[in-house]
């Protein structure tokens, strides 16, 4: 699924124009982005938890030359589903 088949389901289902759609799908997902990028977690009751961890430096190796390297610090995002959206899915 899309972030235009996402609109057009609002679309359907809610009865705002197109572009009402497309400018409140947008506005959800910055405020999203906003706070993951602030380090926030969010909690979506029903859906399940988005949350950013931090992971430290590692050593690595380069598959093809065997070399070893540094992988540097990064933040990841991470998904964890819900009890209700994992029964969901397995019903269907």
């Amino acid at each position: 699924m899309t972030k235009a088949d996402i609109v057009e389901k609002i679309y359907e289902k809610v009865g705002f124009s197109k572009k009402e759609s497309a400018e409140l799908v947008e506005l959800v997902f910055d405020i999203i982005k906003d706070t993951l990028e602030s380090g926030d977690k969010i909690k979506i009751a029903g859906f399940g938890n988005f949350v950013v961890k931090e992971k430290a430096d590692r050593r690595g190796r380069n598959p093809q030359t065997g070399d070893e390297i540094i992988i540097a610090a990064r933040r990841i995002l991470t998904f964890k589903p819900s009890q209700v959206l994992k029964a969901s899915i397995n019903d269907k």
